[in-house]
């Protein structure tokens, strides 16, 4: 993956030149067709999901929780705190991804993984239910 790309999805935006680079070059570019399952409630969350392009809805027991577009992360909650993903995830429109596993999240700087955690705290603070875990 191209490491300006990587940067330009929010989370990813504060990387040094050369963390982008690192990281980039372990994550996958994938595109997806329109009602593609991204990710099945009750999975275990072993990838995380940073959409480029296109958009998605959230379902929780059959019910739309939440839509996801440009620059949303998926997966991040079940990554940090290594439970079932409580939706699926369906894409609405064309999309292009780029995911990175477990493994490479540990590769991921103490801040970048502050920022992500920061960004579970606030859902959970919200009260809004995880679309992305």
């Amino acid at each position: 993956m191209d490491p300006n790309r990587l940067k330009e999805i929010p989370i990813f935006s504060h990387l040094s030149d050369e963390e982008a680079k690192r990281l980039a070059a372990f994550a996958t570019e994938t595109s997806v067709a329109e009602g593609q399952i991204l990710m099945k409630q009750g999975d275990y969350s072993t990838e995380l999901i940073g959409i480029e392009e296109g958009t998605a809805d959230v379902i929780q027991d059959g019910r739309k929780i939440a839509s996801l577009k440009d620059g949303d992360l998926i997966g991040e909650m079940g990554l940090i705190d290594r439970e079932p993903r409580n939706a699926d995830v369906i894409a609405t429109s064309p999309m292009r991804v780029m995911k990175l596993t477990h493994w490479e999240i540990r590769r991921m700087s103490e801040d970048t993984l502050n920022r992500i955690k920061e960004i579970v705290a606030q859902r959970r603070q919200a009260g809004v239910a995880d679309p992305t875990h």
